[in-house]
């Protein structure tokens, strides 16, 4: 099939955010524009969200800014960054890059001007430096791996470990060690007017920083969403909204942990938000399909052939009461959950599954391939 906004437009909208529930992309054909040898970015400090949020609105009002996200170090300290894309520098703004193995992780960059200073700072990035600032270091999760490990967090054991410090290779040891289960994955999408809300919520109950921000503007048909456009929300989203990244340790229990998520998602159901659906997802399946309307997706499953195919529902959510069921009826299974939480049994294992999948070799591939385009 081919789709597009005017051709089987239903299932061109519908397949978005659909995790090949729908069918599976075989071919894109995408607008792009021009890319520049530089993005100019401006770092402004922030005092709260509130503040935070009036700084996302002056830059979406300025028509020059090409990209915008920020953090937040601490309920009363964070930083908004915009940037424009350039070939060429404004006067005395010096170069900054964030992928070789001796560049500082850009979250600390920020974070270490910031603790000293209240002014707005400028920098310019390289292109691809810019797009892949987040790399090294998974953000920030990856300082967490230093914890587990008791491993000293420093440019040297930064630059030593560089090549398992990659998002690929993180991910990849997260998920096959099973410590997945004991760190918190949310990204969430919250109106603007409950931000403030949020953000307390999230310094009472998380309590880890630093928070990544995004402002979000609905594209596409008005009545569809980005995190499941298929299942339209039973409630009416804001064309605007604030996303929150909130990546973290959870609760050791694994009981305590679910609820925690639980009561997470829930909060953000209050507040009239949304929670993108690439996270582990706790709703029941009843609470699940009254976020998100059923009729609709089934419709169009059902017209395309797709109903074979695994739900929506059944990809992302996590069963931890047929866990526990399991749990129970097998002794073995029970010896082997015990014996997985045992220190540092879990972490070593991804490790080594990480060594063998080779994933830790690829940036340095990538890197030659750029210095030869370049």
């Amino acid at each position: 099939m081919t789709a597009s906004s005017t051709e089987n437009s239903d299932l061109f909208y519908g397949a978005a955010s659909s995790f090949g529930t729908i069918g599976v992309t075989t071919l894109l054909e995408i607008q792009l524009i021009e890319s520049k040898t530089y993005v100019e970015l401006t770092h402004y400090p922030v005092s709260s969200i509130l503040d935070a949020q009036d700084r996302i609105n002056d830059a979406i009002k300025d028509k020059s800014v090409d990209y915008l996200d920020g953090m937040m170090f601490a309920r009363d300290k964070g930083v908004i960054c915009s940037g424009r894309l350039t070939n060429t520098p404004n006067s005395g703004v010096p170069i900054q890059r964030f992928t070789r193995p001796t560049d500082p992780w850009f979250y600390l960059h920020i974070s270490r001007y910031i603790a000293k200073h209240n002014t707005a700072f400028t920098e310019a990035v390289p292109i691809v430096d810019y797009l892949f600032r987040y790399d090294r270091g998974g953000f920030w999760v990856a300082r967490y791996a230093y914890r587990y490990f008791l491993t000293p967090f420093n440019r040297i054991t930064r630059f030593l470990l560089d090549y398992f410090m990659h998002t690929r290779v993180m991910y990849h040891a997260l998920h096959q060690s099973g410590l997945s289960n004991m760190y918190i994955i949310q990204d969430v999408a919250i109106p603007y007017p409950k931000a403030e809300e949020f953000m307390g919520y999230l310094d009472t109950n998380f309590k880890q920083y630093p928070i990544w921000l995004c402002p979000l503007k609905q594209s596409g048909k008005k009545t569809s969403t980005h995190a499941l456009q298929i299942s339209k929300t039973t409630q009416a989203l804001p064309e605007t909204m604030l996303n929150f990244g909130v990546w973290g340790p959870g609760p050791t229990s694994r009981q305590d942990f679910v609820d925690w998520n639980r009561t997470f998602e829930h909060k953000v159901q209050e507040l009239g938000g949304q929670k993108w659906l690439y996270a582990q997802t706790y709703y029941s399946e009843e609470e699940f399909y009254q976020i998100y309307k059923r009729q609709s997706y089934d419709e169009l499953r059902k017209k395309y052939g797709a109903e074979y195919l695994p739900s929506v529902y059944d990809k992302v959510k996590v069963d931890f009461e047929k866990e526990q069921r399991a749990i129970r009826d097998s002794w073995k299974l029970w010896i082997w959950t015990l014996f997985w939480n045992i220190w540092p049994f879990a972490g070593l294992y991804g490790v080594w599954k990480s060594l063998l999948g080779g994933d830790y070799l690829l940036p340095k591939g990538e890197r030659v391939v750029k210095e030869k385009v370049t």
